[in-house]
């Protein structure tokens, strides 16, 4: 946290120094200006100093809305002032310099107004401070016709020109920055909304499923609510996690999660915790004690094998196996078997030129075919919460990390499933059936 306040007040530290800078030089300026006036004329000396501090006031303050159409306006008034009613052209090097440091102040102006003014007011006073600036040397000689005069104030307009496209520059760099850093925080968010959706989802399904198991078991068994009613508070203390989990994340400053899971300092900028193939284990596992489904789990557990997948490539196997697990329990309730598989292989890939191979991870979970009429899997969850993240936005994740992501119908022979199940529902031959697999592919390079 030391780091990240420390880089953003070194990244402050010019903006705060521009006010006392300008203040500085405004305490210059008066001085200056009044000893220019006696050797530099004062139609000279004053329109040089009113244009200084007007640059110097909205250059300091421009946060004031108020400000800057007064500032402009002042100062082209005092530069208008200048030129129509002043002495007749001289050339003094006093009233030069003046006039220059005058047309410098004006151009940086120009510059301030189209960086910082509204539209409107940036198009308006940049035209007069420009046309002012580019005719403020007529002061000095007035050329012998008026073509002659319109040239080189035309000429000498380039310089406004290139101020107002600076400050225009300079506007729609920033509005690019603001632009992404919205951009960014709302991606954000939807991220942070979909991890909450997914995990609390998933416990919550889960709580379901036990509360009706345990109205349909109470009446008859009643010494088997109590062990239920303790599955349901653990379901529940763990969707309430999840939540805390993703407030603390929306609550720190730079989006990230306190370290530890059961952390309560959210003002603690550690790196974000995101769940891993390690929590894969915890969710197969509170999927099978809510459920009645067999449920098998193929992964190795090993601390060397998990440590080397990528923190972003585990955490969507993660998501995967969340996802697909929850669509099973919502719409194939009464599948009599989960097979969970995650493990690491070689992929051969001829899509970007020469063959070539690259370690993947396959995720995998299949169920078998529901009984009493339900759907097989998650395709029909997703038409029915098209806001959710789901397996359709899964599926974008995992081609961001250069992966695929498919999920449908799976055929199935009953000899597969008697394998699966232990046995539990007898020989039926190779009567084809049909379930629900979601695979994803993830690359590990």
């Amino acid at each position: 946290m030391g780091t990240n306040t420390g880089t953003r007040a070194r990244g402050r530290l010019p903006e705060r120094a521009v006010g006392p800078v300008c203040a500085v030089l405004a305490f210059c300026v008066v001085p200056a200006g009044l000893l220019a006036g006696p050797s530099a004329g004062w139609h000279a000396a004053l329109p040089m100093t009113v244009a200084v501090l007007g640059a110097l006031a909205v250059a300091s303050l421009h946060t004031r809305d108020r400000l800057i159409p007064v500032a402009a306006t002042g100062v082209a008034v005092s530069s208008a002032l200048g030129t129509l009613f002043g002495d007749p052209p001289a050339l003094e090097t006093a009233t030069g310099v003046a006039t220059l440091v005058e047309i410098t102040g004006l151009l940086l102006l120009v510059c301030l107004v189209a960086r910082y003014a509204g539209t409107r007011q940036a198009f308006v006073l940049c035209t007069v401070l420009g046309t002012l600036a580019s005719t403020a040397l007529l002061r000095l000689q007035f050329p012998p016709t008026v073509l002659e005069a319109a040239a080189q104030s035309s000429f000498f307009a380039l310089g406004a020109i290139a101020a107002a496209a600076t400050g225009g520059g300079l506007r729609t760099l920033e509005t690019r920055r603001i632009r992404a850093v919205h951009e960014a925080r709302r991606s954000q968010r939807l991220q942070l909304a979909g991890d909450l959706h997914d995990f609390v989802a998933h416990d919550v399904s889960g709580i379901v499923v036990l509360a009706q198991a345990a109205q349909v078991i109470a009446a008859d068994r009643p010494e088997e609510v109590l062990p239920l009613l303790r599955q349901i508070e653990a379901s529940g203390l763990q969707a309430l996690g999840s939540m805390d989990r993703t407030v603390h994340m929306l609550r720190s400053s730079d989006g990230t999660a306190p370290a530890g899971r059961d952390a309560t300092d959210a003002t603690d900028a550690s790196p974000p915790v995101t769940y891993g193939l390690e929590d894969i284990v915890d969710a197969v596992d509170r999927f099978r004690t809510a459920g009645r489904a067999e449920v098998r789990l193929d992964m190795d557990r090993s601390p060397e094998r998990i440590g080397r997948i990528p923190r972003e490539v585990a955490s969507t196997a993660h998501r995967v196996v969340v996802e697909a697990l929850t669509n099973i329990r919502r719409h194939a309730g009464s599948a009599p078997w989960v097979t969970v598989s995650v493990s690491v292989s070689v992929s051969v890939s001829v899509a970007s030129g020469p063959e070539r191979s690259r370690p993947v991870l396959t995720v995998s979970v299949t169920n078998g075919p529901p009984t009493g009429g339900e759907t097989a899997g998650g395709h029909l969850g997703d038409r029915e919460r098209p806001g959710a993240s789901g397996l359709r936005g899964l599926t974008e994740r995992a081609r961001a990390l250069g992966g695929t992501l498919e999920f449908g119908e799976h055929e199935t022979h009953e000899t597969h499933m008697e394998h699966e199940s232990h046995g539990r529902h007898g020989r039926h031959g190779e009567h084809e059936t049909h379930g629900w697999r979601v695979t994803a592919v993830l690359p590990l390079d």
